[in-house]
């Protein structure tokens, strides 16, 4: 029962954190427009980057699915994580490096959720 809400903590957390982004990557929000221009992605980048994490959200969200959504999310993050440190720096336009620490918290969650989903599939 523990591992179960454990595992639906770390599910809601990280699509929490890919659905709360949509919305600044689907309405053009100043912010991500400028992301996306600096790495030479916009619009593309950041419309394409929006409907894998869409995607990654929901297949979290679904048991059957977890570790295809896991994954995909990590490979999202790792690219979100290593565009902060190659690109963009920790801190984008003043934000403390709040989009840093979500992508390092989202990336962990589904790290960790890939871990326990292929363990649990070998039992």
């Amino acid at each position: 029962m523990k591992n179960s809400i454990f595992i639906w903590a770390l599910r809601i957390i990280a699509a929490g954190i890919l659905f709360q982004t949509l919305f600044f990557k689907f309405t053009g929000a100043e912010e991500s427009v400028w992301i996306f221009s600096k790495l030479g992605m916009e619009p593309y980048g950041r419309i394409g980057s929006g409907i894998a994490e869409l995607i990654a959200a929901v297949l979290l969200l679904i048991p059957r699915t977890t570790l295809l959504g896991a994954s995909l999310s990590c490979g999202i993050m790792i690219g979100a994580i290593f565009s902060h440190i190659f690109v963009l720096g920790l801190v984008v336009k003043n934000d403390g490096g709040l989009l840093f620490s979500l992508a390092l918290i989202s990336f962990f969650c589904s790290a960790m959720l890939v871990f326990l989903e292929k363990k649990k599939s070998r039992i």
